[in-house]
């Protein structure tokens, strides 16, 4: 008896799951989300007649238990828990969490522009975006904001979350910040009138040889497209040839991005991607005769954490013969989510397809162990050895697919490299990997900027002068071991040996980007980026 009753317990979250759908699906709008076919639609009242069995139920809790409930509560974490049940991308976005969900998406928001970073319970500014609001009105990289509207926002443990309710709002509002700066002795307040803040999904885009470009993407979203052709164009401009498009880490984003930029690389008529599902028709997507770099020769870089949108390009690449892809494994994810906005500002993201490459695969991992199995990847993969060898991973000959040209590609999980990069002893090295799991390279990097950060900015004036310039020398290296050290990272002779050049690269790096953005950054790991080394040694020999 008791275990019937543990049963019912555990089927009442679909029960008002199933109460929330059948209320409040008349009449809602469908709107492009992550990785959505991008169509309009409608959804319509589910006609289940009069009888109205679970709503009644929910009536049922909401009058008669034995405490105060929320219905609301009860029908968020009901529809929650039913996703869940689904697969690992299906998920539940309430009103709160709607726009800071979407606006990576989107390309923009309202907001005053900065960067920032919660630094020892104070709100640091990072970076102030170019053109923003902040910048109009003197708002500088390095500035402490201690009050928000008159009310203090330092030493009060506040959270992320917290700043963006407090500093993001409509365009035409306002809001007063007191900031502390370096060198000024009293607070000062600043009035800023919010306005339209651009997002980008471009990171660095630059020559790395006399003709072979580099162009990082971080995500997927409404202007990539724009944003990497325009980037492009003014690399073939300075004279490449050749390019290196690098998609690691690159967690995916709309699939209407992803299919423009693979068309900026395949001909006329090429087949980039495939969707079908249950009720969904077979969707297909070709190439079309537009594109600015449909002959020169491309390399990808993709790892573990590519995913989605960006699996879509590399197999795309692949399946075509066009280009060659470097790295590890990419994550494995293969479904299509379409996002529906209901009455209240809330959304659902539902899985209703999965994407196939040109060639049929479909790389979507396994996730019948549950959601917290599939986002372990790397701890698995880290353990079974696949990060360091590729001869770990096993493919059944089911999973076998051949290009045009007759190379083997598989599907099953993910996208396989032509030419597999591991780990590097240095990158995997307890004390290395201890070093950044902590984030001391970067809060030393930071506390160093922020003492010298004028000093800097005077002596090397741009992100080029700092890169030719400055040097970690030996002080400021022994200087961060002994910071480490006091900061939970015991001293360790053999790994400081073997890490010490990554070290020293990284610290500049993040330094760097602390003044002059990414152009500081990305060109200075790029001696110790080895995947990105065996690229241009791959594109070389291309012809």
């Amino acid at each position: 008896m008791e275990e019937k009753k543990n049963k019912r317990y555990i089927y009442l979250p679909i029960i008002f799951a199933l109460i929330f759908i059948a209320g409040m699906f008349l009449g809602i709008r469908l709107i492009s989300g992550s990785s959505s076919l991008g169509k309009q639609t409608i959804l319509f009242s589910l006609g289940l007649g009069k009888y109205d069995k679970l709503n009644d139920v929910l009536n049922y809790i909401q009058g008669s238990y034995v405490d105060s409930v929320s219905r609301e509560q009860l029908t968020e974490d009901a529809i929650s828990s039913l996703l869940d049940k689904l697969d690992p991308h299906s998920v539940y976005i309430t009103a709160a969490e709607f726009n800071e969900a979407n606006d990576p998406l989107v390309g923009s928001f309202d907001g005053i522009g900065v960067e920032f970073r919660i630094q020892r319970d104070s709100i640091v500014v990072m970076n102030v975006i170019p053109g923003g609001p902040s910048e109009s009105v003197g708002v500088k990289a390095g500035d402490r904001i201690v009050k928000v509207d008159g009310k203090n926002v330092a030493g009060i443990k506040i959270t992320n979350n917290d700043v963006m309710k407090k500093l993001k709002g409509k365009r035409g509002t306002k809001v007063k910040i007191h900031v502390f700066r370096r060198g000024i002795k009293k607070l000062f307040e600043i009035p800023i009138t919010r306005g339209v803040i651009p997002t980008y999904s471009l990171d660095i885009a630059y020559m790395l040889t006399k003709n072979i470009g580099y162009i990082k993407l971080s995500k997927f979203s409404a202007t990539t497209h724009d944003e990497f052709v325009s980037a492009l164009l003014k690399l073939k401009a300075k004279g490449m040839i050749k390019l290196i498009l690098d998609l690691r880490d690159n967690g995916g984003g709309y699939l209407q991005a992803a299919e423009d930029l693979a068309d900026e690389f395949l001909g006329d008529g090429k087949l980039i991607v495939y969707t079908k599902g249950m009720h969904k028709p077979k969707a297909t997507v070709y190439a079309t005769d537009k594109g600015d770099f449909e002959t020169g020769q491309l390399v990808i870089l993709i790892n573990e954490f590519s995913a989605s949108a960006s699996e879509i390009v590399t197999g795309a690449i692949q399946d075509n013969d066009r280009g060659t892809i470097i790295g590890r494994r990419s994550f494995g994810k293969g479904l299509v989510q379409e996002q529906v906005k209901l009455y209240d500002g809330s959304a659902v993201r539902l899985t209703i397809a999965r994407y196939y490459t040109p060639t049929g695969r479909c790389i979507q991992r396994s996730y019948a162990n549950g959601t917290e199995e599939y986002y372990n990847q790397f701890y698995n993969q880290f353990i079974d050895g696949e990060l360091e060898n590729p001869d770990s991973i096993k493919f059944a000959d089911s999973l076998k697919f051949k290009t045009p040209k007759g190379k083997i590609v598989y599907g099953g999980g993910g996208i396989m490299p032509d030419v597999f990069i591991p780990l590097g002893k240095d990158e995997n090295s307890k004390y290395f990997i201890s070093l950044f799991n902590k984030g001391l390279i970067f809060l030393f990097a930071f506390d160093f900027t922020d003492k010298k950060r004028q000093n800097i900015k005077d002596k090397y004036i741009n992100a080029v002068g700092f890169i030719k310039g400055f040097t970690v020398d030996d002080a400021l290296f022994n200087e961060f071991i002994e910071y480490s050290g006091k900061n939970g990272v015991k001293k360790d002779e053999i790994g400081i040996a073997l890490s010490r050049k990554n070290i020293k690269m990284y610290l500049k790096a993040f330094i760097g980007r602390n003044i002059f953005k990414d152009e500081a950054f990305y060109p200075v790991i790029q001696d110790v980026d080895y995947t990105l080394k065996k690229a241009i040694n791959v594109i070389d020999t291309l012809k």
